[in-house]
């Protein structure tokens, strides 16, 4: 067995291994929906791409991900690896050859544990981390397991196969390893684009009232003010934002729209006041067809939002049921 060499932080020896290619996750703004839940069923393709960057994407992303119409989802895709660019003056996207390449790698290495490759414990790091500086390998101890050991710089990665039949899963580690991981992540939840929030709103649904010949109630977009960018005019901050909402029955058929334009103009100090809340943008609902045919039916709201400021328009679909 190597001794380590002396200890140096874990997260300039991770950034060490990693060298240009460093695995790095976008930012994104909280994205949810009460009560209405996202359609999560997606095209082969998108599954595919959602399983294989799960390592990469933050929970936000995924979220305005799964919310997208299958019309939307290739166009996150291509902003998804265009914002993990380092050169995005080159047609090259280095990042992108990387972490696929790793992914690829992965799925050779490791794919004897009855799941893909890029699935097992040991894929998963390699694909964050890359090839550890140091692999120490240990056939059945005493114990009657066989492990691994990575060492990236100084820190371990150890891995414990329980039967010797291949199936290897990675150990809890200390404390202080565990908060140096955490700090070494902590890097791959940036990009090489702009560092603003993505843009992003929350969709929700009111019932208000709901008898035999109608249905009513009120639809909520709310968009984080931190989100939200402005131009300056007058001495004031302004913006607004062209919302556009649809609801469809199973048969694709529309049974309710509304949209509209609103316009938003604050003070500085009112933005810092309002820096954690979100801007709210209400419809009201009224559906007084069809309602014993519709209430037995899952429905779909399409939902777009473009912020004028940037001319960024952002379209999501969720599914949802009427609640009597």
């Amino acid at each position: 067995m190597t001794t380590p060499s002396p200890r140096k932080p874990v997260a300039a020896a991770l950034l060490g291994a990693l060298g240009p290619f460093l695995l790095l996750a976008g930012l994104a703004a909280y994205s949810a929906c009460r009560p209405v839940n996202p359609a999560h069923k997606l095209q082969p393709a998108h599954a595919d791409f959602l399983g294989k960057v799960s390592y990469i994407i933050t929970k936000e992303e995924r979220k305005i991900f799964l919310e997208l119409p299958d019309s939307g989802r290739d166009d996150f895709i291509k902003e998804f690896w265009k914002r993990r660019d380092p050169d995005p003056d080159t047609e090259r996207n280095e990042f992108k050859i990387e972490y696929e390449d790793r992914v690829a790698k992965a799925g050779a290495l490791f794919h004897g544990e009855g799941r893909p490759g890029w699935q097992t414990d040991r894929g998963r790091i390699f694909i964050l981390f890359g090839p550890p500086s140091e692999r120490q390998t240990y056939p059945m101890d005493a114990s009657g397991f066989c492990r691994e050991i990575w060492y990236y710089g100084a820190f371990p990665v150890v891995f414990i196969d329980e039967h010797c039949s291949g199936y290897f899963v990675m150990t809890a580690i200390n404390l202080e390893h565990l908060q140096e991981l955490n700090i070494a992540q902590g890097y791959f939840q940036k990009t090489y684009s702009r560092d603003k929030k993505l843009f992003d709103y929350q969709v929700s649904m009111q019932k208000t009232q709901a008898g035999a010949g109608s249905y009513e109630g009120k639809v909520y977009v709310d968009i984080p003010y931190e989100t939200i960018w402005f131009n300056f005019k007058g001495g004031r901050l302004e913006t607004e934002f062209e919302v556009r909402l649809e609801i469809s029955d199973q048969s694709g058929t529309t049974i309710w729209r509304a949209g509209g334009t609103f316009p938003l103009s604050l003070e500085e100090r009112d933005l810092t006041e309002n820096r954690k809340r979100r801007f709210r943008m209400e419809f009201p609902l009224l559906i007084d067809k069809d309602l014993d045919r519709l209430k037995t039916q899952k429905l779909r709201m399409d939902v777009s939002v473009k912020s004028t400021t940037e001319g960024e328009e952002l379209k999501k679909a969720v599914a949802f049921e009427l609640k009597f």
